[in-house]
């Protein structure tokens, strides 16, 4: 069943919330009736599925940061939403060179309404820049939910899925050049399976017509130490791709 989706550019807030809301059901029910998750390469044998992200053609088309931002912090379409000291947009540049990708807020971030600016954002503003990157020059940093989970738990799938088009938005905004996913939740999301991160970190795969690559979430390597060296080679990946990508940053980096 198809709903009738009017132009939403001149509705109120919450009425275009709604109409996209139906627009990002419509859509996964076209998944599941023909098989195109399937076909495109989407898990589908998990307890808990991974939402399917919606794609660029999906999305409205006026659409900016601002606004986008605008609507994460009224938004109340799961309960994360009513529970948040602060929604967390994400922040960096636009058409970043990276957007990095995590999980979820957490406490620090809840508070302060930014993401990665605790102990672990500390260490991945210290993993990026020991590549060349950064939120104030080259990057985008976002995560899969725009809302702190209870206790810092993973995200459920139905709060991904009430925050998927945001992100979704968030990629058609920015166009990076490049996706950073940092650890097992938001690399599961992304590339829609079960693996876990010790398999899919270090390779670079695609998203969407993006390379993707995954690595260890900062909050793991702050835990375990062993974990460092590994991280290291992700970030010569992602550096030695992104050489290849950018003139720019091929030779700021020396590998012009």
């Amino acid at each position: 069943m198809h709903f009738d989706t009017p132009d939403t550019r001149n509705l109120p807030l919450k009425a275009e919330q709604k109409i996209r809301l139906v627009r990002f059901l419509e859509l996964i029910g076209d998944y599941l009736r023909d098989g195109h998750a399937q076909q495109h390469g989407a898990y589908t044998g998990m307890d808990d599925p991974v939402p399917v992200l919606p794609v660029a053609e999906t999305l409205p088309r006026a659409d900016s940061l601002e606004v986008l931002e605008a609507e994460v912090r009224e938004c109340q379409a799961c309960p994360l939403g009513r529970n948040r000291i602060k929604a967390v947009p994400g922040e960096g540049v636009l058409r970043p060179l990276v957007l990095v990708i995590g999980e979820g807020p957490g406490a620090e971030e809840d508070a302060s309404g930014r993401p990665f600016v605790g102990r672990a954002g500390q260490l991945l503003d210290r993993m990026l820049d020991a590549v060349g990157l950064s939120r104030e020059q080259n990057c985008f940093i976002a995560n899969v939910v725009k809302c702190r989970p209870p206790n810092n738990r993973d995200p459920q799938p139905e709060e991904i899925a009430a925050c998927a088009p945001f992100l979704a938005r968030q990629l058609a905004i920015l166009k990076p050049r490049m996706i950073l996913c940092a650890g097992r939740v938001a690399a599961q999301t992304l590339l829609h399976t079960s693996e876990g991160i010790g398999r899919l970190r270090g390779q670079v795969t695609e998203y969407q017509d993006l390379p993707l690559l995954a690595t260890y979430h900062p909050s793991a390597i702050l835990r375990d130490e062993s974990l460092k060296r590994p991280a290291w080679e992700d970030l010569k990946a992602l550096r030695a791709r992104l050489a290849v990508l950018d003139a720019g940053y091929a030779r700021d980096q020396g590998e012009a």
